[in-house]
């Protein structure tokens, strides 16, 4: 039976493996691959100091999912009275362990977390694998947003 929990910074080490396996596996990245400093130090940083939730997927002892809601706290709008908004990512679940409705749980788990918090409007980047899931969750497709990247 899976269980799920709320990460604490005890979890670190696993967090860490967590995300850099669903980097990897996002990515078509060879298993071998080794990821630069800056994106190891920043994560670690994020998941020990960010505004952040993280949900783990147990088996036992071995995580087999995750995902996590980063906070944002912008000027309050007429839209956003709060100025709450989060943004969903990181959400894996290990190939054994898909179409078991792991990452619902995980999902839903986290969208409840940022109702709780006051949060307004959750968005997220998706893979085309990941929008049947969300779109079965009320995300909506949305062309309102521009993006400048440095």
């Amino acid at each position: 039976m899976i269980e799920y929990r709320i990460a604490t910074k005890e979890d670190i080490e696993r967090m860490m493996d967590s995300r850099l396996e669903m980097l990897k596996v996002v990515n078509a990245l060879p298993a071998d691959y080794v990821f630069s400093d800056t994106i190891v130090r920043e994560s670690r940083d994020y998941f020990l100091n960010g505004d952040q939730t993280t949900v783990l997927a147990m088996d036992h002892e071995i995580i087999v999912g995750c995902a996590s809601i980063s906070y944002i706290h912008i000027m309050p709008t007429f839209a956003h009275p709060t100025g709450k908004r989060a943004h969903l990512m990181n959400v894996y679940t290990k190939n054994a362990y898909r179409q078991q409705g792991i990452a619902r749980t995980m999902c839903e788990i986290l969208i409840k977390d940022a109702w709780d918090k006051g949060v307004t409007e959750i968005n997220l980047d998706a893979t085309a694998a990941g929008r049947p899931l969300y779109h079965s969750l009320g995300f909506q497709d949305s062309g309102e947003c521009m993006v400048l990247i440095r």
